[in-house]
Parts: structure tokens; C-alpha cells; sequence
């Protein structure tokens, strides 16, 4: 591979990129606000600081300890044995002081090859503390919503540049609330997913350098639907198909920097609204049957309508591909400094926000803080912050054994 054909390749890929939000920034007929609504929203929020600072990025990023929720084949390439990360975000500051997301995950490279691995992770987010009260403002019962995940993966390199990775998820969000005043009873909802993912990298020489291009995706969150209330209402997990690219280059002895791109897109059908159907009792009907016809719909029937069922046609579909791009700075594997860009279509939420971070690196234990900035007027994510401890089981044993010594 040459120089030219490199910066024809990658001038390609964000040329595409660009022409995606222009695509979905077009105006249309019915250009209206319109989110595609999940259970379990908290599973879209990035645990750890490193991919929080680059722009919401880790599907092909060098393989870390949080590779669990960004693509769980890059751990066959960790270059660690194992490892163990604790991750800490207080969310929504700016509107509460009790909700937060805490996140564990953990990694060990087993067999002679260097050539598989087992991964895990653990995150639970709280909703902190709600107080209800009658309609005379007395107290009636206060609860403490929240929603965790646990999973499990393997990976495997398929060759000496390619890995696959599957993952499984058991999902319960517990929002619900038992009141001895109305006798209500609601309990919590379960669901089970699996990932899909795959990592591609190899290292082409640009001149007398050698640089590092990766390439990886990750279906993450197919399974079933949440059910609330016995059943009577449904929702949809956030489905989610994630690609990426990084390329990282030296700068010189010591110095690299890494430029990359995510493209993300919930395959998760759009819920109908009473809006794009005709005034009247025809246009009622229509839209209840397309209501229960949502309801009813198999996830696996919702990935594939989650490309053919908007109001607006391809331009919608446009429109719910989120675009971050992030750079990381690295000297000597020690010292990191990040930044990066979310933006999310204000038709799909709006979510745009700068990241910024910054990370140092010891033989045993690695420190990574993250920043968010919203550039959207008002967002209840601005100054977010998010915290990373990792601790490398391969730096443990080293230090170890030089105290026996």
C-alpha cells in the first residue's frame, strides 16, 4: 500500500461521512422532531473516559479494558494478559446530583496462541432517588429506580490481521414501584441480547514509517424487548450498528497520533405518530393499527424495518446515522491526551457535544478523566464528567515479582 492510495482511501471515508449530514440536513415535507424511542436508554451512554473524550469512538480504536462496549473482538489483540477497569459518570449535573452510571470490566487472554480471549463487564445506572407524594402533597413512598447489565464475551483472531467477537447480555431495568396506597404493582422488566462484532488492523508503511490502520463494527443489544406492567407495554432494546475507522501514524520517537470515525445507527423501528396519518376517524384507525402493528413487531422483524419505515424515506434514515470523529495523542504509551466531536441530528435528539480528555499511564494502573461540552443550546449533558481507573494484570505480576526478588 502507498502514500497516494492511502489518503485517497481515507479521503474517500470522510468525504462519505459528510455527505451523510448533508443528506440529512436537507429540508423535507415533514421535517418534525422525531426520536426513535428505546427501553433501557442508559445502554447508549460510553462508561468509560477514553471513548468519552474522543467523541462517544471505540469501534476500532486500539483494544483497552472497555473494549466490552465498543467492540468485544479488539480484546483478542489486547496486548495486556488481562485486565480490570472501574469506570465512574455522574450524569445530568446540571439538572440532579443522584444519578450516575458505574461500570466494571475485566479481560483475560487465554490459550498458548495469544490468540483468544474472555471478557466481561458489569454496569449499573441509577436513577437516583424519586419521592411521590398524594394530591395533597403528603409523602406516600419513595423508590430507587435503576437499570444494570451484565455480559459475557469471547473473541478470536481469524488471522494474523482479523478477529470476530460475540457477546451476551442479560438486561433488567428496574423502574417501577410497588405503592401501599393504590395497591399498584409494577414490576421490573428482563431482556437477553448478544453482539456481534469484528476488528481489522495491519500496518502499512508510509515512507520510513510504520502506521497502524483499523477498521471494525459491532451489532450490539439483539434480543428481546423489554416488558413492563405484565406485559402491557413493550419496548424495544437499543439495537445498534457501530462502524469505524482509525488511522495512527508517528509523529516522531515516542509521539503517536490517532485520528478516528464512528458512524452509529439505532436498527430500531421508528414508533408511528398520529401526525403523518390524515385528520379523521380513517386516519385513527391507521395509525392504531400501525401502533399495534409496531408493538407486535419481532426484533429481529425491527432491524430490518428500521431502514424502510420512515414518514421522510432515505433522508430519515440519513438523519439517524450519528457522526463522531476524535484524535488521540500518545507519548510512550504513558501520557494521552484526546478530543472529539458527537453530533446527532436535532431531528433525532440532538446530541452534539465536544469531548475532551486526558490520561496517564503507569506500569500497574492507568488514570483516564474525560470532559463534555454541549453545543447545544440548553442540553442537560453539558460538563459531564467521566472517570477511568485500569489496573494491567501483566504490570501486577511484574511489580510483584520484583518485591519478592
Amino acid at each position: 500500500m502507498n502514500n497516494h492510495f492511502l489518503r485517497i482511501s481515507l479521503a474517500v471515508f470522510l468525504t462519505a461521512a459528510t455527505l451523510f449530514t448533508a443528506l440529512a440536513d436537507e429540508n423535507t415535507s415533514k421535517n418534525e422532531f422525531n426520536p426513535i424511542t428505546t427501553g433501557v436508554a442508559s445502554l447508549s451512554i460510553a462508561p468509560d473516559a477514553r471513548g468519552a473524550s474522543m467523541g462517544d469512538i471505540g469501534a476500532s480504536t486500539d483494544p483497552d479494558v472497555n473494549s466490552q462496549y465498543w467492540n468485544p473482538s479488539k480484546y483478542a489483540f489486547a496486548y495486556s494478559s488481562a485486565g480490570v477497569g472501574i469506570s465512574y459518570t455522574p450524569w445530568l449535573r446540571k439538572l440532579v446530583n443522584d444519578i450516575f452510571l458505574a461500570n466494571v470490566a475485566g479481560y483475560w487472554k487465554m490459550g498458548s496462541g495469544d490468540n483468544q480471549a474472555l471478557a466481561g463487564s458489569l454496569r449499573y445506572f441509577s436513577l437516583g432517588e424519586v419521592q411521590f407524594t398524594d394530591e395533597g402533597g403528603g409523602s406516600m413512598t419513595t423508590i430507587n429506580p435503576y437499570e444494570l447489565a451484565f455480559d459475557l464475551s469471547y473473541s478470536r483472531k481469524l488471522s494474523e490481521k482479523y478477529s470476530m467477537g460475540v457477546a451476551l447480555r442479560y438486561i433488567y431495568s428496574n423502574l417501577g414501584f410497588t405503592s401501599s396506597y393504590t395497591g399498584d404493582l409494577n414490576k421490573g422488566a428482563s431482556a437477553f441480547a448478544a453482539d456481534i462484532a469484528g476488528y481489522f488492523t495491519y500496518y502499512p508503511m508510509i515512507g520510513r514509517s510504520e502506521c497502524q490502520w483499523s477498521w471494525g463494527y459491532n451489532i450490539s443489544n439483539i434480543g428481546s424487548k423489554l416488558s413492563y406492567n405484565g406485559g402491557n407495554d413493550v419496548a424495544f432494546i437499543p439495537t445498534n450498528l457501530k462502524l469505524g475507522t482509525t488511522f495512527a501514524f508517528p509523529l516522531a520517537d515516542y509521539h503517536t497520533l490517532a485520528v478516528s470515525l464512528d458512524l452509529n445507527k439505532l436498527l430500531v423501528p421508528t414508533r408511528p405518530r398520529r401526525s403523518d396519518y390524515e385528520e379523521g376517524a380513517e386516519g385513527d384507525q391507521a395509525y392504531e393499527d400501525a401502533l399495534q402493528k409496531w408493538k407486535d413487531m419481532s426484533p429481529i422483524t425491527g432491524i430490518f424495518k428500521s431502514f424502510t419505515d420512515k414518514p421522510n424515506g432515505f433522508k430519515e434514515v440519513l438523519q439517524e446515522i450519528n457522526i463522531s470523529v476524535g484524535l488521540e495523542y500518545n507519548y510512550n504509551q504513558q501520557f494521552f491526551l484526546r478530543g472529539g466531536y458527537f453530533r446527532e441530528h436535532a431531528n433525532k435528539g440532538n446530541r452534539q457535544y465536544f469531548g475532551f480528555g486526558a490520561g496517564f499511564s503507569l506500569n500497574v494502573v492507568r488514570l483516564d478523566a474525560a470532559y463534555m461540552i454541549a453545543t447545544a443550546q440548553t442540553s442537560p449533558l453539558d460538563q459531564t464528567l467521566r472517570f477511568t481507573l485500569t489496573f494491567d494484570m501483566d504490570g501486577l505480576k511484574e511489580l510483584l515479582g520484583r518485591r519478592r526478588r
